[in-house]
């Protein structure tokens, strides 16, 4: 179901989801902007479409969201490679902190599943190239 509002969200003009893991409770996003404007308005853009999806899917009306989008620019190959690393893999973070044994794998709710209709290709050179280029995490 969020799916669709990924799909109808993931690239606007100055802004790109280039990779994706929801959580019970929250989601982390790794996106491309071309400034604060652009990510905050299609931070806000998502928002709404995520919200809409999830209203309708629980048959209800009313805020989704309770807390606001923290922000944070990644500058360097090291920590790009660190923060994909970390939101792709962090299914089995959540898992392993309530107890849970699970196999490594591919978490079946992140960007990393293959389904590239949800996400789109980055264009910076940090999330082309440069993260390849990283230390390991």
């Amino acid at each position: 179901m969020l799916g669709h509002a990924f799909e109808g969200g993931k690239q606007r003009p100055g802004f790109r989801l280039v990779h994706f893991s929801l959580q019970g409770n929250h989601l982390h996003l790794i996106v491309e902007a071309d400034d604060e404007v652009r990510l905050a308005r299609g931070m806000q853009g998502l928002a709404v479409r995520m919200a809409r999806r999830l209203n309708r899917m629980m048959q209800r009306r009313g805020e989704v969201f309770a807390d606001r989008y923290h922000a944070h620019h990644l500058r360097s190959p090291t920590e790009v490679a660190r923060a994909v690393a970390y939101v792709l893999g962090n299914f089995f973070i959540h898992a392993a902190r309530r107890g849970l044994a699970l196999a490594r794998g591919v978490d079946p709710f992140c960007s990393a599943v293959g389904d590239m209709a949800l996400t789109v290709v980055p264009e910076t050179w940090l999330l082309r190239v440069g993260w390849t280029r990283g230390r390991p995490p």
